[in-house]
C-alpha cells in the first residue's frame, strides 16, 4: 500500500486522565508518559491495528499517513488547498513529521521514519 496510516494521536489538556480514560475503558496499555514531551505516552498495540500516542494539548485526534518525503507531500498537499499546522521538524532520531490541515480543516500529519 502506498503512503498508509501508520500513527495516531489523541491529544488533551489533561494528558494523564486522557490516557487513565483508555486504559480504563478499553485496556490499553500504555508506555510510561514521556514528562518533556507533554506526558506523551505510547499505545502499544500488541502487533494488532496501527500504533499511536496520547499527550498534552489542544483536543484533537489526528491521523499519521506515512510518506518518504514529508516536505515534498505537504508542498502537494499546500497545493492541493491545505494549510501548514505544522512545518518539516525532526522529533527524535529517524523520526520526521509535520502537519496540516486539510481544506475541510481536518488535522492530518506527515510522518517519515527511517528504518532502524
Amino acid at each position: 500500500m502506498t503512503n498508509p496510516i501508520v500513527h495516531f494521536e489523541i491529544m488533551g489538556k489533561d494528558a494523564i486522565a486522557l490516557q487513565k480514560f483508555y486504559a480504563d475503558t478499553f485496556g490499553w496499555k500504555l508506555a510510561p508518559p514521556v514528562a518533556e514531551m507533554g506526558d506523551y505516552s505510547l499505545y502499544d498495540n500488541e502487533g494488532q491495528g496501527i500504533g499511536g500516542g496520547l499527550g498534552a494539548g489542544d483536543p484533537r485526534v489526528t491521523v499519521y499517513i506515512q510518506v518518504d518525503d514529508p516536505q515534498a507531500y505537504l508542498d502537494k498537499a499546500v497545493a492541493a488547498g491545505a494549510t501548514v499546522l505544522m512545518p518539516v521538524m525532526f522529533v527524535m532520531e529517524g523520526v520526521t513529521i509535520a502537519m496540516f490541515a486539510d481544506p475541510e480543516g481536518n488535522g492530518i500529519g506527515l510522518l517519515q521514519a527511517l528504518p532502524a
